[in-house]
Parts: structure tokens; C-alpha cells; sequence
């Protein structure tokens, strides 16, 4: 007896390997890896934040998103020329400042006939006229722990010459901030 040749509907069944299972779970693992990494690395080192009013102009701009190195500074301290992210006086509840140190501990500091001078150098950070000294109309020594910070726009920064925000404890920096978004028919960018 002979079979017929013809249609048939049954199917061998292909066995799965276990070569191909593994390939697809290594797949898996290195995927899952890199998601939780990337969402560890995020929460715990930076942060992102808005830009709140003009005092940066023109390097930032009002609503401008930045981004927020915070463990650097679990490495190394703030220097004259970074711009960073504070809170003033520890107020959890203010918006979060950005402003550029211009000094740091032990400088001294001074405002005269509208130049600040810090360890009796004019600053290079600040190159317009001070309308405002505030609190460096008399020469004062920063303490240890402590950063003057200031606007890039000094005519519309509340910054550490006023009284109710003073130098900045090194505490409440948040960090760097290190990149930036550029307004919307720009690009990205990075912070000098």
C-alpha cells in the first residue's frame, strides 16, 4: 500500500534550543541593565531644572531647561566661574536659583564705584557696572564653606549681594550645571 503525496496539514513541531533561548535572555538582561542604570545614574547624580526670570541672560534664558551635575561636587568643591544650582538658605519650598561663583572661601570681596573686586582684582565674571552693591559695599572675607554667587545680569539677579540670600553655603549647591537646552530653533549645549 502506497501513501498518497498531497496535501498535508500536519506540521512538525520545531524544537526550541537552548542555544537561542539564551542568546534572547542575554537580550534581555543587557537591556533591563541599561534601563536600570540609566534611571539610577539620573536620579541619583543629575537632575534637570527651568531657568526662573532673566538673571542669566544671555548665557541662559527665562524657562530655559538645564541639566544638573550633582555628584561632582561630592568630589570636588565649586570654583570661581561655575554655574550652579542653589537653594538659598536651605529654603526647600523657593525655587531652585542658578547663578555663577564668582568667589570663593576665604576671597575677599568688595564692590567700588560699581566694580567688584575680589582678593583686589576687578572680577572677570563681573563686567558691568554694579548699580547694587548690597552687601559687598564693605569689604567682607567669605568664610569656609562658603560662595559668593552672582548673576551673569547683574541689573536683574537676586544673587548673594542681597541681604536675604548672602553667600551661599556649600550645602545648599545642588550642583553644576553642565548642559543646557538651547531655545527652540537652537540646539543643545554645553555650559562654560
Amino acid at each position: 500500500m502506497s501513501r498518497r503525496k498531497g496535501l498535508s496539514f500536519y506540521k512538525k513541531k520545531k524544537k526550541i534550543s537552548s542555544a537561542a533561548v539564551r542568546e534572547v535572555l542575554n537580550w534581555l538582561f543587557g537591556i533591563l541593565a541599561a534601563i536600570f542604570i540609566a534611571v539610577v545614574l539620573d536620579y541619583f547624580l543629575g537632575m534637570t531644572t527651568n531657568v526662573v526670570g532673566v538673571s542669566m541672560e544671555p548665557a541662559l534664558y527665562n524657562g530655559q531647561k538645564v541639566y544638573v551635575n550633582r555628584f561632582l561636587y561630592l568630589l570636588s568643591s565649586p570654583k570661581a566661574g561655575d554655574v550652579v544650582v542653589f537653594l538659598p538658605n536651605g529654603n526647600e519650598n523657593s525655587h531652585y536659583y542658578i547663578k555663577r561663583v564668582i568667589a570663593v572661601p576665604g576671597d575677599h570681596l568688595v564692590v567700588k564705584d560699581g566694580v567688584m573686586y575680589v582678593n583686589g582684582i576687578q572680577s572677570p565674571w563681573v563686567t558691568v557696572k554694579l548699580l547694587e552693591a548690597g552687601i559687598a559695599e564693605n569689604e567682607f572675607t567669605l568664610e569656609s564653606g562658603q560662595y559668593f554667587c552672582i548673576g551673569d545680569n547683574p541689573g536683574n539677579s537676586e544673587d548673594s549681594r542681597s541681604a536675604n540670600i548672602g553667600p551661599v553655603n556649600e550645602n545648599d549647591i545642588l550642583g553644576k550645571v553642565w548642559f543646557r537646552a538651547k531655545c527652540q530653533e537652537q540646539s543643545m549645549g554645553f555650559v562654560k
